[in-house]
């Protein structure tokens, strides 16, 4: 299975814009700049669409392991806190912070927080952030 989305960016870094577009349409030439990623600006940004991929993966994988154990989440809330730092010289995503509250009838904390756990560790979204990465580059005229 493969998954695509697509960014256009016209301009320098500061006064430039870009915007976003996914295949399924939720994304939709979506407005993104250096104001909205470094600063208060209206629109996305990277950091941002990872948290949101982050909780969200990470909430089906959990449920998908409670029910695996025989427990069924009533409700799981997860807000994904990414920190973006300039160290060195560059950007870098310095980590993300998992904020989950469950609803899940018949588990105890220990067991709860033991699975939580296999689900952070496991999730695709945790674990892209260590993936091979490769690219391919064509100038056009």
């Amino acid at each position: 299975m493969k998954r695509t989305a697509s960014a256009v960016w016209q301009g320098n870094l500061k006064e430039g814009k870009g915007n976003l577009t996914t295949p399924s349409g939720v994304l939709n030439k979506t407005a993104y700049s250096f104001h909205t990623r470094f600063e208060d600006g209206n629109g996305t940004n990277p950091e941002e669409l990872i948290a949101a991929a982050h909780a969200g993966c990470f909430s089906m994988a959990l449920s998908a392991m409670l029910g695996g154990e025989g427990f069924t989440p009533t409700q799981l809330n997860t807000t994904a806190n990414l920190t973006l730092e300039n160290k060195d010289g560059g950007w870098s995503i310095t980590a993300i912070h998992l904020d989950l509250r469950g609803q899940v009838p018949g588990i105890d904390q220990a067991k709860f927080e033991e699975i939580a756990a296999k689900a952070k560790a496991g999730c695709p979204v945790s674990r892209v952030l260590k993936a091979d990465i490769t690219m391919s580059a064509r100038l056009e005229a």
